[in-house]
């Protein structure tokens, strides 16, 4: 049996009581200081920071060359050869998910108030599986995170059904971290009987299910690869993939919402993670203006309220829950990898799928 990994809060700040005041004098109550959000620990985060380096051997001499011909073609912006090998793809995953996977595992934890909040109710004796669409997910950050997640033992989604969809072949790379979650770590052959006996994967199997399909999300058109892609999940994200979509076709990517708004169910969770400052240009009338990519995001999403013929407010299809244009995660000390990690700045938008009947409150 996997043990689950205790989540640690932070302490409990006592009352303060009113001091007393003569007669006629303002009494000032001292504010109660909130407690410290819940954070990861320090041992489940190097966990994680393990998977990657059991999986994907980050250390070896033929990472640390080909990880250079990588930097080259990603400053050189050429994104079809700097992931067009699948040698590239793994060094690209060993070098830069790892710290994205520990920010990530800690966004999960800060929202999961939020993501739960969408979930439908089931009547079913057996609760099934939370399902989870990532779109741009292949590099293995969003698989670790969403695993560390479901390991916490408040965790409010036990087990997992994760669809990662991405235009780069990243198979072999979901493939090696969903084994190295699932498996139990590798021991040295001198470990101790009590070692082995602790030895424990992440997850078990059956708790944590992943498919990865290799397909341009731009490119998903047609209603039943919409329904069999975007419907039936209680959530979705989109970690720094959306501006990187706007930069490729802010048109395409705009249809996409659309048809990501129309496949999904009422209470599906919407998850925009991505760098602060984004901007998108669109072109109109011959003029080029740029534009936050938040706004762009409100605009296709939840959009100015519009009336229709007679006159009631026209229907809203998502409610934004959150929104925070810079935010940080920062590593904590004592972690160890091979290669250099680095802290996360980012900004967050979450969204909750409303249903056919909601409009516009006046």
């Amino acid at each position: 049996m996997v043990r689950k990994s205790k989540l640690p809060s932070g302490p409990k700040a006592k009352p303060v009581k009113p001091s007393k005041t003569t007669k006629g004098a303002v009494v000032k109550e001292t504010p109660v200081t909130p407690p410290a959000p819940p954070t990861v620990s320090t041992e489940l985060q190097q966990k994680s920071l393990n998977i990657f380096r059991d999986a994907l051997d980050p250390s070896s001499e033929d990472s640390n060359t080909t990880l250079q011909e990588v930097k080259g073609h990603l400053f050189n912006r050429d994104f079809a050869a700097a992931f067009g090998k699948e040698e590239y793809l793994r060094v690209y995953a060993g070098r830069w998910s790892p710290s994205r996977a520990l920010g990530y595992t800690q966004i999960l934890l800060d929202v999961q108030d939020l993501i739960a909040s969408g979930k439908s109710d089931v009547d079913d004796d057996e609760e099934p599986p939370f399902r989870v669409l990532c779109i741009g997910g292949g590099a293995g950050a969003e698989l670790v995170a969403l695993a560390t997640w479901a390991s916490l033992e408040d965790t409010p989604f036990p087990r997992l059904q994760a669809k990662f969809l991405d235009i780069a072949a990243w198979g072999p790379v979901v493939t090696a971290l969903h084994d190295a979650v699932t498996n139990a770590p590798p021991l040295s052959q001198y470990a101790s009987a009590a070692a082995k006996e602790a030895n424990e994967p992440l997850l078990l199997p059956d708790a944590f299910k992943v498919t990865f399909q290799q397909q341009d999300a731009l490119e998903i058109t047609d209603n039943e690869h919409c329904q069999q892609f975007f419907g039936s999940n209680d959530l979705i994200t989109m970690m720094f993939t959306l501006n990187e979509l706007y930069s490729t076709s802010l048109a395409k990517t705009q249809q996409m919402l659309a048809r990501v708004t129309a496949s999904c169910r009422p209470g599906t969770i919407l998850l925009v993670v991505d760098s602060p400052g984004s901007y998108s240009t669109v072109s109109m009338n011959g003029a080029e203006k740029k534009y936050p990519m938040q706004w762009l995001l409100d605009f296709t999403l939840i959009g100015p309220p519009k009336k229709d013929l007679g006159g009631a407010e026209g229907s809203v299809k998502w409610e934004k829950l959150l929104e925070d244009e810079s935010r940080w995660y920062r590593l904590p000390p004592g972690l160890k990898y091979p290669i250099e990690l680095e802290n996360m700045r980012y900004q967050i938008h979450i969204y909750r799928r409303l249903g056919a009947s909601a409009v516009v409150e006046t």
